[in-house]
């Protein structure tokens, strides 16, 4: 094959010239930039940190989940002690109420049994006051007569007959006396019967105010034990993001050492011995799988780039730090995405590749180079540094 200096450009010599200063211009340039690592390589380490940086975020919030969770918790606790408190007093101001209860009744019964005394004696005090009246009203004559007859002097006749006056008199006095004292006892009773009602009714509002108090207790204690739950949960979500974390630096621990094995490769190849192309001989198959290859890698994008991606296959295949075959380069572990993700397989079955792909393998397999020496490209990231054709930069 013929170089594209000499077959694209053949009859434009300013052209010629121009793309020569531009190749010397790039050579230069390519031996000061840093030598970088494979896109596949930084893509996964890049990957790589942003997990861990999600992760961390994950975990911090996790973390102030958990850290809210608990306050509220401490905050219900504090509630749930002095519902427990509440609950308590009023407990203790029912029992009150309740044996304040039990003895107003046996006050009661008490007072009902003094009741039926009273009345007792007021009946017999009325009875026998009743005969006494009786029996001076129906022997009154007799009585007047035997008063006389037996009084030794008018002045023992007056005593006897002021006797039976005072006689009367005290009965009543007693009489009125015994209704005093029934209606005293009927409105202690009475007295006592209303207090009754009223520590019931105390009684009531003391059994619903429990209640209502120990219904907190219950709403309390279930809200906090859901809270437990939730941050027993959220604790084992953070362990495992911890843990996560924790593979996830080793990951990239891994990917960096790659990272500075791929850096000391690129190094060596840049300082080692590069063969000529004439010295390359390609196998039949290496054109169809190189521009599959292009075509995985660069399809979408200018023609530049497509030759781009294949001279960085050829400057591999005259390293002496790479394989020295197409297909050694192309499927050494871990180079190129499209083989480990299994795209290239395809296309090679489905014969994908575009004329502009076979093109650009020629070109690359020529010996022509629009990328100097460069053995990596990648897309663009931030302080990465090298030559940018279409989406990609070659270093």
């Amino acid at each position: 094959m013929k170089q594209r200096g000499v077959r694209g450009y053949r009859n434009n010599k300013n052209r010629i010239a121009l793309l020569f200063i531009v190749l010397l211009v790039s050579c230069s340039f390519f031996q000061s930039i840093p030598v970088r690592a494979t896109e596949s390589t930084r893509k996964q380490l890049e990957e790589a940190k942003e997990k861990k940086k999600q992760s961390e975020n994950a975990l911090d919030d996790a973390k102030d989940d958990i850290a809210e969770m608990n306050e509220e918790k401490s905050s219900l606790q504090g509630e749930l002690n002095t519902l427990n408190n509440q609950l308590t007093e009023v407990s203790n101001n029912l029992q009150d109420l309740e044996e304040q209860i039990d003895n107003k009744e046996t006050e009661i019964e008490n007072t009902l049994a003094e009741l039926e005394v009273a009345k007792e004696t007021e009946a017999n005090q009325y009875a026998s006051m009743k005969k006494r009246v009786q029996f001076i009203y129906e022997k009154q004559n007799f009585v007047f007569i035997d008063m006389i007859l037996g009084a030794s002097s008018f002045a023992d006749f007056l005593n006897q007959n002021d006797y039976i006056e005072q006689l009367s008199a005290y009965d009543r006095k007693m009489f009125l006396q015994y209704i005093a004292s029934r209606k005293n006892v009927e409105a202690k009773e009475q007295a006592l019967e209303e207090e009754k009602i009223q520590l019931e009714d105390y009684k009531v509002k003391a059994q619903a105010e429990q209640s209502r108090v120990s219904g907190l207790v219950s709403q309390t204690s279930g809200t906090i034990k859901q809270y437990a739950n939730d941050i027993s949960d959220a604790e084992a979500k953070a362990q495992a993001i911890e843990d996560q974390i924790k593979a996830q630096e080793a990951d990239i621990k891994a990917l960096e050492a790659k990272l500075a094995e791929e850096i000391r490769l690129s190094k060596l190849a840049s300082q080692s011995a590069w063969r000529d192309i004439s010295e390359v001989s390609f196998a039949e198959g290496d054109r169809y799988l190189l521009a599959n290859l292009i075509y995985c890698e660069a399809g979408g994008e200018p023609y530049e780039g497509k030759v781009a991606v294949g001279s960085v296959v050829i400057n591999r295949v005259l390293s002496s730090v790479y394989p020295d075959t197409v297909v050694g380069v192309i499927y050494q572990k871990k180079q190129f995405s499209p083989v480990s993700s299994g795209r290239l397989a395809l296309a090679l079955a489905e014969g994908k590749a575009t004329a502009a792909c076979y093109q650009a393998a020629d070109e690359a397999m020529s010996g022509y180079s629009n990328v100097g020496n460069c053995v990596y490209f990648r897309t663009p990231i931030p302080g990465l540094q090298g030559l940018n054709i279409g989406g990609h930069v070659f270093y």
